[in-house]
């Protein structure tokens, strides 16, 4: 990235697109000429999008040179999976951009092996970046539907060490616990205690926090083998709000 001060912006894609469901992308393209081009196209990513800035993670860089990006996205959005644009999905939701998918991996750091909570599955792309990196996955989407449609096509492409269950991910999954990486793909007002609480010692915890609708911080939290925690600010960042128990609980404040 150019600057450690630059804002990356995750763009929220509010329309008449992104407000009506369409059915979510569930068998593989039939034509080899279109699977050569998507091949192209997401090794062009990787190469001007994430390796030219500051992603340097070997595991990362070839885990998105793996995952089938337009397999993430609605049937009418595929021809822009590999551009560096966050993307709407059913729900009302977005699949963020490249680059963010890959710093936040990249600061998590996980490694094979490793147990990891990805909280806000949306479409599936973050976990499935993170099985591809030989993480055992587990995922959890506040929206039913897309927890359902995610599961469903993370099985269809044999990402079989991801697990995915509809829930609020404030209070994490204490019976996976612990973690060596979380990466929570919503703006929070604070850190949720129980995240801190399932971390594993030299666990990272990587989440946006800040207000809805301002700039957020990046933050990585690293528990230490007392229990207490480091916190480093990345980068400003302009995430969605992270909704549920952690919204009402900042409202009692």
């Amino acid at each position: 990235m150019t600057g450690r001060h630059a804002i990356v912006l995750i763009v929220v894609l509010i329309s008449c697109l992104a407000c009506h469901a369409e059915p979510p992308t569930s068998q593989p393209a039939t034509q080899p000429a279109a699977e050569e081009r998507f091949a192209r196209q997401r090794a062009e990513m990787v190469r001007t999008q994430l390796a030219a800035r500051d992603i340097s993670n070997k595991l990362v860089l070839d885990a998105m040179g793996r995952v089938p990006r337009h397999r993430f996205v609605l049937p009418r959005w595929e021809a822009a999976a590999y551009d560096d644009d966050a993307l709407p999905i059913n729900g009302g939701q977005t699949i963020s951009q490249p680059y963010i998918v890959a710093l936040m991996t990249q600061l998590a750091d996980p490694k094979p092996g490793d147990r990891v909570l990805d909280i806000g599955t949306g479409s599936g792309y973050q976990a499935a970046v993170l099985a591809e990196m030989g993480a055992e996955v587990v995922s959890i989407e506040i929206v039913p539907e897309l927890a359902e449609e995610a599961a469903k096509r993370l099985r269809e492409l044999k990402y079989d060490k991801v697990t995915v269950r509809a829930g609020d991910g404030y209070r994490g999954w204490p019976e996976k616990a612990p973690f060596k990486a979380i990466i929570l793909a919503a703006a929070a007002p604070e850190i949720p205690k129980p995240l801190l609480e399932q971390l594993a010692v030299g666990g990272k915890l990587v989440l946006p926090v800040g207000e809805e609708g301002g700039v957020q911080d990046l933050l990585v939290v690293t528990k230490q083998e007392d229990g207490s925690v480091t916190r480093e600010k990345v980068v400003p960042v302009m995430f969605v709000p992270m909704t549920g128990e952690v919204r009402k609980r900042s409202e009692k404040r």
